[in-house]
């Protein structure tokens, strides 16, 4: 994997309006990008464990 992500902040309290009515919701950004970033860890976790499995 070369486009590795860093893991996302949560928005702070400033940068949310507390309305819902935002498009896109800085918290729904949040979500997908901490969805995608959960997604590559595990992709790791299990290449990594696959490598250590065929090593001698």
């Amino acid at each position: 994997m070369s486009n590795l992500t860093e893991q996302p902040t949560p928005p702070a309290a400033s940068e949310c309006c507390e309305i819902g009515s935002c498009n896109p919701c800085v918290w729904g950004t949040y979500t997908a990008e901490m969805q995608k970033w959960r997604i590559q860890q595990s992709e790791l976790k299990t290449d990594k464990e696959k490598s250590n499995k065929s090593e001698p």
